[in-house]
């Protein structure tokens, strides 16, 4: 397998994007980063170099916000549902055709950028919240590994909650992290992991690291409003691409 210069161009814009909108929000690299993936080569790769750098950096900020998390049986029975699903979704992932996994990609990008124009305002109560967990962790998880887009379920489902940003932090990053524990090891027995990608993986998660700062500073300087929306736009046109390329 080998990568281009343009290929791998744009898969370091990608994380670089990617980078600056997790350190805005907390999440929502891969919402970046395996669209345009997928766009420019395929939505395997996009997945399957997305891993690592989810597992790291979602490390990091569960140390960073580990006081401000919320009660254990929320965060372990969402993380627990992402990762059974996660599971259930990497065996998607490599048994379904290219075909069917790249536009389910730009679909669910299309429910996402819905979502958020829809319901920005819903609220979803805590107590039952704690009834729908497990299985809004699950189908996000299912997306997670098969396409490597849990937020139309994960994302949507913690923001409806009204979340402080100190408490959703950690919630994701600990969904995200368990998820990647789960993907990983189904990944390396099917051979997907190899040097070239695991290199490639290792670098994208140094680009993401060093954008995350980026994206705090917007967090700070910038409306929220318009960073979302210049982000929906963005994704808007890749989305547009994949279908356009794939039909």
């Amino acid at each position: 397998m080998t990568f281009d210069p343009i290929t791998i161009f744009a898969i370091l814009a990608a994380f670089a994007l990617g980078g600056t909108l997790k350190g805005a929000t907390g999440a929502g690299a891969p919402i970046i980063t395996i669209p345009v993936i997928a766009a420019f080569y395929d939505v395997r790769i996009a997945v399957i170099i997305m891993v690592i750098p989810n597992l790291l950096t979602n490390i990091s900020q569960i140390y960073q916000f580990r006081k401000t998390i919320l009660p254990l049986f929320f965060t372990v029975s969402f993380a627990l549902g992402g990762g059974i699903g996660a599971f259930v979704g990497t065996i998607l992932l490599i048994n379904l055709p290219i075909k069917i996994l790249t536009l389910s990609v730009a679909f669910i990008v299309i429910i996402y950028i819905t979502l958020k124009l829809i319901v920005p305002s819903w609220k979803l109560a805590y107590q039952r919240a704690t009834k729908l967990v497990f299985i809004m962790g699950a189908g996000g998880g299912v997306l997670q590994g098969s396409a490597g887009l849990s937020a139309p379920v994960s994302i949507t489902f913690l923001n409806s909650m009204k979340l402080d940003r100190n408490q959703f932090i950690p919630t994701i990053s600990v969904y995200f992290g368990v998820m990647s524990v789960f993907q990983i090891p189904t990944l390396y027995y099917y051979d997907f992991f190899n040097f070239e990608i695991i290199i490639l993986s290792f670098v994208s998660t140094i680009v993401l690291i060093c954008f995350m700062p980026l994206g705090s500073w917007f967090a700070k300087n910038m409306s929220k409003d318009i960073f979302d929306k210049i982000t929906l736009i963005l994704l808007g046109f890749i989305a547009l691409r994949i279908i356009y390329l794939n039909f």
